[in-house]
């Protein structure tokens, strides 16, 4: 980096971000602790945990099914819904696999911390249930 001249001719030092003399800082992120982890990627890692668990009761991967987490459900509910859907499926349509959507907002605000896991256990094996046409009892 070439200095550039000052006012009066006089080069200037390029500026540095060691202002003070106390060297480099550390680094920009702590080391990833449990406390620092987000609320939905919490919500996250406990559905890929459910859905491990369906998998492990079925005996085989869910290869056909993609699970998704959205915040919130949308405004038009679908006809046979009543209330704010925790879940929902999407069947498989043409080349589209079918598709589990559970909503991280409602699910949270129906379950306290111990029992969110359950709650997005149970809202899963509904859903993946319906698509394949069995009782839920049986998957938990």
């Amino acid at each position: 980096m070439e200095s550039m001249p000052g006012p009066q001719g006089v080069p200037r030092r390029p500026r540095r971000r060691d202002r003070r003399g106390r060297g480099p800082r550390g680094p920009l992120a702590w080391p990833p602790v449990p406390v620092m982890t987000s609320r939905s990627a919490r919500f996250d890692d406990l559905v890929l945990d459910a859905v491990q668990l369906i998998e492990q009761r079925l005996g085989r991967e869910l290869t056909g099914l993609e699970v998704a987490v959205e915040d919130v459900p949308p405004t038009d509910p679908a006809p046979w819904e009543s209330g704010i859907a925790l879940g929902r499926l999407f069947p498989a349509e043409g080349a589209l696999p079918a598709r589990v959507v559970v909503y991280r907002r409602p699910v949270e605000s129906r379950a306290r911390d111990d029992e969110l896991a359950t709650l997005v256990h149970e809202v899963l094996v509904e859903q993946v249930a319906s698509m394949l046409g069995m009782d839920p009892e049986d998957l938990l």
